[in-house]
């Protein structure tokens, strides 16, 4: 009983059980109270309102005396601890406390996740203790850009009339912890979280999950296999003809695979998901971690459906952690008061690709930033970061978003309007430039992704898409499933040249696997 009634009102905030209560009035936890304080609360079971010492100071005081002297003429307190508790002031905060967590949002995921996860008689006892995955700093730099960005698109009317809202998801790349979450641009609100709750049409979001599939078949696709960016149209039996144009409203023709992904070119896209089959990339999107069904139609391809932000960065964690699909979690542990786990909270992690196709898909998500449709972010974290993401932006330009991870951090971030009103929107104007000045603040470690044993490195002529040697001016190193690079050197190559390339890549990867870097 005691652990559950209701004792006041801290704002939007229920204040249940003496636990709460002794942290909020006191600051303290229950078996620290003195008799005095004891006394307060338990006068307080009468009327929490009547009797609320932060409102009704001097009626909570003649209502604590009268418990103190009950209490004495009970036995339960000598008269020396009696004179003494009763000579005390109230003893309450100086100041009441200001409603919930400063970091709402996250605390709400907090709370679905132990709801999720334990016993609700459990949750309930009195002095559990939960340690969360919460990083400050990180938490600090996702609300400070939110809060600045909007408001500065606001000032403008950069993207439309005031009004924009956003949210925000940070995790670790590889224990898959969140340290970071904003629901919304008042970061202080208690209401609509729009970062577990806001599902929407995630544009290009969508498509590292199309190219992730066809890298899986390295002896059909490979980095530079050319794509048909050409006027494409989807014919479905009752259904109107389905014909995907690209941002620039520019078709290019027959485009490298990582140049597809990295302008994100719709048309090239489309064709290249419909030729692998769209419920093969439904299944790449589930292995993923994307829980919620998706329609098999072409136009899920370029991002028809909807998601929360926190279902994107379970999406894009299984990426940015090499292929290991990890279930995003705020939670460590909850013990009781004593320090006994409640519950182990066991850290799941499943392979759910193999290693070189996700070499190959990050190698491509780092084209897109640093010559794709994400370039910008030059401007605000160092190329050296080698940074990986894609831009989102939706129809009518009613949805903005970014995706993108660095050696240490995956961040998401949403911007849009909550009436879903056509806008000017774009994930490279809106969403990037909020992710930008969020990891600037917290100096990201460098991407730089281990090679597996099944990729080899080839220097390509980006003309033709041939074997390249030092001869070839502008020649990349690009990687490739061991056995599916290009065999034929380009014209600009020679065989001799080649050869010694070749040499060259060899030393270089046996070097590797000696030193470990």
């Amino acid at each position: 009983y005691l652990n559950e009634i209701y004792l006041g009102q801290d704002r939007d905030r229920a204040i249940h059980g003496v636990g709460l209560a002794s942290l909020y009035y006191f600051g303290k936890t229950v078996e620290h109270l003195t008799l005095a304080e004891s006394a307060v609360l338990v006068g307080m079971v009468k009327g929490p309102t009547l009797y609320d010492p932060f409102r009704n100071p001097e009626r909570a005081l003649e209502r604590r005396n009268l418990v103190l002297r009950e209490t004495k003429d009970r036995g339960f307190a000598t008269m020396e601890e009696y004179s003494r508790a009763r000579a005390s002031d109230l003893g309450v905060n100086q100041k009441a406390a200001m409603g919930t967590s400063p970091h709402p949002a996250f605390l709400d995921l907090v709370h679905r996740q132990l709801r999720r996860d334990y016993d609700e008689a459990d949750l309930r006892s009195e002095g559990l203790r939960v340690f969360t995955t919460l990083a400050p700093r990180v938490q600090a730099a996702a609300e400070r850009a939110l809060e600045r960005k909007i408001a500065q698109f606001d000032r403008g009317k950069i993207f439309g009339e005031p009004g924009l809202e956003g949210a925000v998801v940070v995790t670790d790349t590889q224990s898959g912890e969140v340290q970071a979450l904003v629901g919304g641009r008042d970061v202080r609100f208690r209401g609509f979280n729009r970062a577990l709750d806001a599902a929407r049409p995630v544009g290009s979001l969508l498509k590292p999950a199309i190219y992730l599939t066809a890298l899986a078949d390295p002896a059909h696709y490979t980095l530079v296999t050319p794509i048909d960016d050409g006027p494409f149209v989807w014919k479905s039996r009752g259904a109107p003809d389905w014909e995907p144009t690209n941002y620039d409203k520019t078709f290019h023709g027959a485009v490298p695979l990582r140049t597809a992904l990295a302008h994100s070119y719709n048309a090239a896209t489309a064709r290249l998901g419909t030729d692998i089959g769209v419920e093969k990339v439904l299944v790449t999107i589930k292995r993923l971690g994307i829980e919620r069904p998706l329609n098999p139609f072409a136009s899920t391809l370029l991002g028809a459906a909807d998601l929360a932000p926190l279902e994107v960065a379970q999406m894009y964690q299984t990426i940015a952690s090499g292929g290991f699909r990890t279930p995003l979690r705020a939670i460590r542990e909850v013990t009781t008061q004593d320090g006994r786990p409640l519950k182990r909270y066991a850290l799941a992690v499943e392979q759910a690709f193999a290693p070189e196709p996700m070499y190959l898909i990050t190698a491509a998500m780092q084209g897109v930033v640093r010559e794709g449709t994400a370039q910008s972010l030059k401007n605000w974290v160092p190329l050296e970061t080698a940074v990986a993401g894609k831009t989102g932006t939706t129809t009518e330009q009613r949805d903005a978003w970014f995706a993108g991870f660095t050696g240490d951090r995956l961040g998401i971030v949403w911007i849009g309007y909550d009436d879903n009103r056509a806008a000017r929107l774009s994930g490279a104007g809106a969403a990037l430039p909020v992710w930008g000045e969020m990891m600037a603040a917290l100096a990201p470690e460098p991407l730089a992704l281990p090679k597996p044993d099944g990729i080899e490195n080839v220097l390509i002529d980006p003309e033709s898409g041939l074997r390249a040697d030092f001869a070839c001016s502008g020649a990349v190193e690009l990687p490739f499933a061991l056995g599916s690079a290009p065999a034929e050197r380009a014209p600009c190559a020679s065989a001799l040249g080649v050869v010694v390339e070749g040499v060259k890549q060899q030393a270089k990867t046996w070097m590797q696997r000696l030193f470990g870097r």
